[in-house]
């Protein structure tokens, strides 16, 4: 009995650390179902789907969380609002259907596609794109198929990059407690990944392919260019960059994915976070072991392996967003977003530190910090010390209720281990 309540304590922590790694989701469903209905200033994002996920029964859904047999495909337009009736960074849900495409993202078209349909979509799209550039975005945890397709948008949108979007879902069930579940899914799909970005990297039609990984993403897009690595000798020349935000990956396990991917891969950017409260929780489900989204690159042994291994590090734990956890503080600064957007579209590769990715960042969040200059590239460490002394008093109310909630629950565990061991020594 002992035992028993003693390991209901130890789910209990592990389900307030998964609470943890829990995405802003969507709050209404059937976003999906296309509107006829428009506004002045709107823009729209054309994106390619490319998914493992299974199709749902329901149009508004289009996919499920479920695992899907075989790589299946789509094309989505999502309609963003004004930019002077939105905040740069943030997705406006609409708050009922149909939604108001004046205030709110709404999609405008969803067709399901067929491979050759996929491939006719995406040879018109490339060919008619300035620089004939494809953008691959990877999402990560408790996403479910509406929550990643919306967040691309939003990051497309406001990055303005000239690129042919393309989404590549895993299935995620969209829970915090199917963390285990989607972990295993990321493993499900990294075939169809590497095949996916094999056959852009192929496509005569095609100038580069940039990767953009978030989260539990990041493991899934690290093992297919691993997978690629291994089976070509080497990752396809035309992938270019790939941009690892937030990544919930095993630092000693990003070492030896790295060591397979060799020193002809692309130019990696890494961004990091120390302050980030959902790889702080992840790392305690895997066993205190440090995830590579949230080192300090600054301290050994992390200094040298990422400037031996040419990996750029744009560390953002100066940065103020809305995100409470600091976990997607990419795609909720507007200064990131658009840098990154601008690095894609002159061309250059992200390690190119001449123009100011971090001279931008660091204005966006302190006015100062340290620049440290590394063969590498260039690592922007904005210290504490140099922070609003405000900042840490205003915490947003949420964090601050999901403290007190973590607190409880943490409590509540003691005293059931407690009472379990009065029960058993009675």
């Amino acid at each position: 009995m002992r035992k028993t309540l003693h390991r209901l304590g130890q789910v209990v922590v592990v389900v307030t650390a998964a609470a943890l790694l829990a995405s802003c989701g969507g709050k209404v469903e059937g976003v999906l179902t296309p509107v006829a209905l428009t506004a002045p200033g709107t823009s729209t994002v054309n994106m390619a789907v490319a998914t493992t996920r299974l199709r749902a029964d329901n149009r508004a859904v289009l996919f499920t969380g479920e695992r899907g047999s075989q790589l299946d495909f789509a094309n989505i337009v999502v309609s963003v609002p004004p930019d002077s009736a939105r905040k740069i960074g943030d997705v406006q849900w609409p708050k009922r259907l149909p939604g108001n495409p004046a205030t709110e993202f709404v999609t405008v078209k969803a067709d399901d596609l067929t491979l050759p349909e996929a491939k006719a979509w995406f040879n018109t799209q490339i060919k008619k794109t300035k620089g004939h550039k494809a953008l691959v975005f990877i999402h990560g945890f408790n996403n479910r198929f509406d929550d990643s397709v919306y967040r691309f948008a939003q990051i497309v949108h406001d990055s303005r990059a000239p690129v042919v979007p393309i989404l590549f879902t895993w299935p995620s069930r969209g829970s915090i407690l199917s963390y285990g579940y989607d972990f295993q899914s990321t493993n499900y799909s990294r075939d169809a990944l590497e095949q996916l970005l094999t056959a852009l990297a192929q496509n005569p039609n095609v100038s580069e392919v940039s990767i953009l990984a978030h989260s539990m993403g990041n493991w899934v897009a690290l093992e297919a260019l691993r997978q690629m690595a291994i089976r070509n000798g080497r990752v396809l020349p035309k992938i270019k960059n790939v941009m690892l935000a937030s990544p919930d990956v095993d630092v000693d396990v990003f070492r030896s994915q790295m060591a397979d991917i060799g020193n002809k891969g692309p130019n990696i950017t890494l961004f990091v976070s120390q302050d980030d409260r959902a790889l702080a929780a992840s790392r305690r489900v895997w066993g205190n072991v440090e995830r590579l989204g949230q080192i300090n690159p600054t301290l050994e042994p992390y200094a040298s392996e990422l400037k031996r291994d040419k990996i750029t590090v744009i560390d953002l734990t100066a940065l103020k967003t809305d995100d409470a956890l600091n976990h997607g503080k990419f795609a909720a600064s507007p200064e990131v977003v658009q840098a990154i957007g601008a690095r894609l579209a002159d061309g250059q590769a992200i390690t190119d530190s001449r123009i100011g990715l971090g001279d931008r960042i660091i204005a966006a969040s302190t006015g100062a910090a340290a620049t440290v200059g590394a063969a590498a590239g260039v690592i922007v460490a904005a210290p504490v010390a140099i922070i609003d002394p405000n900042t840490r008093d205003n915490l947003d109310d949420n964090v601050e209720a999901l403290g007190d909630s973590i607190e409880d629950s943490a409590t509540a565990a003691t005293d059931i281990v407690k009472e379990a061991d009065t029960v058993g020594e009675q």
